[in-house]
Parts: C-alpha cells; structure tokens; sequence
C-alpha cells in the first residue's frame, strides 16, 4: 500500500495532472531530457525551484570560467611589460566582473526559455516533492499547488555544497561557489577551505584579481589522486602566483564573520596554526540533494552517502522512476549528466546503453588547464598494467612559445604489446581542447601512431601531440623503470 504523509488525504486522481514525463530539477542533463521528449510529441513537464536550466549556466560550470576568464585578462595587463605593452594603472573591480557573469547569465536563460517554448516542454517554477509513486507536489511562488504524475519520472536534483560538522564554521556565514560568484569587492585576504576543483579554481582567480588568498588542504598533496607530477606542477604553480598553501590541515575552530574578520584554528603536520582573513570560501565536497522530497513515498530508496540507487541504465528502485546527474552518484560534470540522459533515454526507447564502461574526460579550469582522461600512471600501477609512457614539456609546443604559456607538460600512456593509448594528461595551456584531440583518438581505438603521423595545422597547440608520440618513451612495468630501447 503506498503510504501518505501523516497530515494529508489521498489525492482525487481528478486532481492529478498527467503527463508522459515529469522531471523533478532542470539540470544539465534533465533539460535535454524535457527538449528531446517534448520534441518527440511527449507531454513533459520540468520541475525547477530557481534556476532556468540548472546550476551549470547559473551558478557553476558557466558562470565560474566566465569570471575566471576575466582573472586571466587580469593576469595578462600584469604580465603586459612582457609582452611589450606598458601598462600602470592596473585596477580591478569586482562589481564589473560580476555584471559580465549576469549578462552571460542572463542571455543563457533567455535562450533555454526559447528552447522550452519551441520543443512544448513545460518549465513549473515550484519547489516540488513526491506524494506517492510517480506522483508529485508542486508549491508554486504563489502559494498555490500543483499535482503532476507521470508515465514517467526523472529526478535530477543534483547537490550542495558541504558545509562539515567544524565547531563556529556555519555560524562564520563562509561563502560558497554561489556566494562567491556575487562578490561586488575584492576579499581583501580569502581563506579557502579545500583544495579540490572549485577551491582550487577560485583560489587563483581571486588571487589574480589581486586579493591575498590562502588554501587549507586535508591532503599532503594538491589533488592526492593525481600523479606525483601533477601535483607538484599545481604547487609551484600557486606558490609562483602568490597563494599560500597550508597542507595536512585539519580546520579544528572558527570565529567572526566571513566578509569582516575571520580566524581559523587549525592542526597541521607541525602543529597548531591560526589564521586570520576577511572572507571565508568552503570548498570541501558536495551532498547530494535527497532529503525532504518524498523519496520514501514514491518507493525510491538512497545509499549509505545519500545518493540515489541506480543500476547501470540509471533506473533507480521505483519502476518508472530514473534518476540523472550527480544525485545518482555519476560524477559531478555537466557532461556526464548530458551523457546520463542519453542512457535514460536509451533505457525508455528499447535501447541498451548503459553507464558501465564509459570513458570520462575531466579538466580542472586552472591556468594552466588541468585534463585527464583514461588512465593515469597511478592508475595503471593500481591494476598491475604496464605501460610505456610519453611525456614532454610545454617548452616543445611552438605555438604556447608564441604565446609565452610555457608552462605545464603532456603525457600519455600506450600499451607495451599494443600501440592503443590507455591514458592522456595535460598540464597546459587549453588543456581541454588538446585532451579532445587524443579522446576522440581513443574512442576511435586508433593507435597512438595515428596522431604521431597527422597533418595538424601549424601553429597550434594541438600539434604538440606530434612531439609527443614522437618522443621516446620510457618502459613501466611491475614497479620497474627502464628506459625504451626504441
């Protein structure tokens, strides 16, 4: 029997709107979900408390490259004297960056409203919970209410940042990426708490605009499940700009108020440490958004961290019930989430794709750019695989001495029987765009002589991959380093 909330009567299925499809949070890969099935002739409807499209072009992936673009522009009118331009009357203001964001924002959102206007979806601006299977309730801003079932449910909720159980820290008000992304002033010293991909990310944009910017990480190292190498490239990197890093710090106490005068009372490796700063940015980790939503109503069960169980088609304990993006576990990138929909969609129109398997790039917006995808060396020692492994410096890139952005490395890793490329890695300027070069290569299963003997247009930064599948590589195996014979 499906139970109801304690203060509510069954609802008359008179009441019940139906639709082929009904979406609980319009995230990334959710709204592609509403336009392809709406387009379809399906009636779908998107439930969305805030924000027209999710958090990617609002409030996180977009809005966060945005500014950091505008710290890069900063960075070069420091450097100008290098590039033969006199320049002294450097001056940043925060309110400018962030009326750039809004505008960027802004015509974003004007330009998902066309789509759902053009494909028929329908986008209800509520705060939306189940009340039973498939069945749920929309509060509207206008105090009304709405009750919608679907043939059909996805939820894609997405997450929150972690705010920790840390004595004084949620009483500081710290910021998070939102508040972050508003700042109208310069934090006169930031203290981030976290050196993952947003800490770190934000940590050099603010620095960059001119603000003294300190990094706290739990780890020994920046980004511990990385290589050796990337990580030591990503310290010199903030230690060259100008940020502080304390590592192996656990963040014990906080008092004040982030935006005024803040102190943060830490245990390092080498004892106690204070800290004193303006603001306060908390950056350790994400929770998945599945509390309070009527998820024990609709049959939905969650795992030991909160996030929806799903098996590898993305249906999750419900029948009818599928789920997308981050609150089903998948990692936390927009275009695993695009990639989600194509399995749920696969799963609902006799299809067979399936999460497993999947070859997932990621890229850290750092400047120099951080892209990974496949295997990394610490990977590939993990599983016992051998490896010969590739690997150069920027300074071989022609076009990043053209644009004086020498810093950072390429690698890859090939089989030593096979020429098939298990994994790449860039440190590097456009990382990103160098990474979907040699992903497309994998996909493909061309080997690494493929690209070593392309005709890529000179000068590019793509073209580095000549030199580097051009160089010799060393030889990897059970532990062993031994230098390739040809």
């Amino acid at each position: 029997m499906t139970k109801q909330p304690a203060d509510s009567r069954p609802i008359p299925d008179a009441d019940i709107e139906e639709f082929d499809l009904v979406i609980l949070g319009g995230g990334a890969g959710s709204t592609v979900a509403a336009w392809t099935f709406a387009a379809q002739g399906q009636r779908v409807a998107v439930i969305e408390r805030k924000y027209i499209g999710g958090s990617c072009p609002n409030i996180a992936c977009l809005p966060s490259k945005n500014v950091i673009h505008s710290a890069k522009v900063a960075s070069y009118f420091r450097r100008s004297e290098e590039f033969g331009i006199t320049n002294r009357n450097l001056s940043v203001e925060l309110a400018g960056v962030r009326a750039r964001k809004r505008n960027m924002v802004s015509a974003m959102n004007a330009l998902y409203l066309d789509s759902y206007k053009k494909t028929g979806a329908e986008l209800i601006l509520g705060s939306g919970q189940f009340t039973g299977r498939k069945t749920l309730e929309v509060k509207l801003p206008d105090g009304q209410t709405r009750r919608l079932r679907g043939k059909n449910v996805i939820v894609s909720t997405g997450t929150h940042a972690a705010m920790g159980s840390t004595p004084g820290l949620a009483e500081a008000g710290p910021l998070t990426h939102i508040e972050a992304l508003e700042l109208d002033t310069l934090p006169e010293h930031l203290i981030v708490i976290g050196g993952g991909y947003i800490g770190l990310e934000f940590a050099q944009a603010m620095r960059r605009f001119g603000s003294k910017v300190t990094v706290l990480e739990r780890s020994k190292t920046l980004l511990p499940q990385e290589d050796d190498d990337v990580s030591a490239a990503l310290r010199e990197l903030f230690i060259d700009e100008g940020i502080d890093l304390v590592m192996h710090a656990e963040v014990k106490r906080v008092s004040g108020k982030s935006g005024d005068s803040v102190r943060v009372l830490l245990e390092t490796g080498g004892g106690p440490k204070t800290l004193e700063g303006t603001h306060l940015l908390v950056a350790m980790g994400r929770v998945p958004n599945t509390s309070g939503i009527g998820l024990e109503l609709a049959g939905v069960e969650v795992n030991e961290h909160g996030y929806l169980k799903v098996n590898e088609r993305l249906q999750t304990t419900a029948p009818g019930v599928y789920a997308i993006g981050e609150v089903a576990g998948s990692p936390q990138f927009t275009h695993v989430s695009v990639d989600d929909f194509r399995v749920v969609h696969s799963a609902l129109t006799g299809g067979t794709r399936v999460t497993t398997g999947r070859q997932i790039p990621f890229c850290l917006f750092t400047d120099p750019e951080l892209a990974r995808v496949g295997l990394s060396e610490k990977g590939a020692r993990a599983r016992g695989i051998a490896y010969r492994l590739f690997k150069v410096p920027m300074e071989a890139n022609l076009r990043a001495r053209t644009l004086s952005e020498t810093r950072g490395f390429l690698k890859a890793l090939v089989e030593i029987d096979r020429d098939r490329i298990l994994g790449f890695t860039a440190f590097a300027a456009e990382g990103g765009e160098i990474l979907a070069a040699v992903q497309i290569a994998m996909s493909a299963k061309l080997p690494y002589t493929a690209i070593r003997d392309e005709i890529l247009s000179h000068p590019t930064l793509v073209e580095g991959l000549i030199p580097l599948f051009s160089a010799t590589p060393s030889i990897h195996h059970s532990g062993e380093t031994v230098a390739a014979t040809a």
